[in-house]
């Protein structure tokens, strides 16, 4: 009897826990959705293809953000996620070398590290030499904070791959880099993807970063070497301002962002999942 209680208790506890760890996930996804949703609804695709209005102006959109953040996250991949696959591949197949020891620990601390502070490494090295914000300065921020993730997986999904097949290659002659390149990374091809893409929607999100380098654009789109707007940063400065326009659009961009990151987000959890 007094097991049955405490087993009770016990399974009590986990599921009281569950719901506390939910609950904050919970009331975001469902305050962003009300208050975000009815201004994606009324305002149709005019929110999606035109331009910040004026204060307590009618109307509006978001376009210059929503090109700005897909445009940076591009650029951002083309330079993060190559470098990452590369360096978690010499990582895993190299485990004992110096570089790997000290590339290791290096990618765990950056998975931690604050974004600001690439932001204002990037804005000395970038920024300021070419004498303005740009897309391309906010990119190279991003893609260093998305290194890290990329390189992990990569890494860890390179390992899962069992040693007996790569056995069975080398002793059909098979040289080193026909191994890594055509069978290993083919086989953790899973592991390697879900990582691309936990890097992209976090870097999506990013906000601090874009601050030092990417500046702002409300009503226009330039190259990638002239600032540029984002939703995450159009957010951050929106709901400082005093008008209630703004506010709304603040509340309609969060809820797109939303939705990017979970069209990134649920691929990669049912691969997981089927993995």
């Amino acid at each position: 009897m007094l097991r049955k209680i405490k087993n009770g208790i016990f399974l009590f506890y986990l599921l009281a826990s569950s719901v506390l760890i939910l609950l904050p996930l919970a009331h975001i996804l469902f305050s962003v959705s009300v208050n975000g949703l009815p201004v994606l609804v009324g305002r149709g695709m005019e929110f999606l293809t035109s331009t910040l209005p004026g204060p307590n102006k009618p109307g509006g959109g978001i376009f210059p953000a929503i090109f700005g953040t897909f445009t940076m996250v591009f650029l951002s991949s083309l330079i993060g996620i190559p470098l990452a696959i590369l360096a978690g591949v010499f990582i895993a197949e190299y485990p004992k070398s110096i570089i790997s020891n000290l590339a290791r620990p290096l990618m765990l601390i950056m998975l931690e590290f604050p974004t600001i502070l690439v932001g204002l490494f990037v804005m000395v090295v970038v920024v300021i030499p070419m004498g303005t914000f740009s897309a391309i300065a906010g990119a190279i921020a991003l893609a260093i904070i998305m290194l890290p993730y990329v390189t992990t997986y990569t890494e860890q999904a390179m390992r899962t791959v069992p040693e007996s097949y790569k056995e069975g290659a080398y002793a059909l002659g098979l040289k080193k880099a026909r191994v890594v390149f055509a069978i290993t990374m083919r086989l953790a091809r899973k592991g390697i993807l879900t990582g691309m893409l936990i890097g992209m929607a976090k870097v999506a999100g990013e906000t601090a970063p874009l601050i030092f380098t990417a500046g702002i654009a409300w009503r226009s789109i330039g190259g990638i070497n002239e600032p540029t707007g984002a939703i995450p940063l159009w957010i951050y400065y929106l709901v400082q301002q005093p008008y209630a326009n703004y506010h709304e659009i603040a509340w309609g961009a969060a809820f797109i962002l939303m939705l990017i990151f979970l069209a990134v987000f649920l691929p990669v959890r049912l691969m997981m999942v089927r993995s």
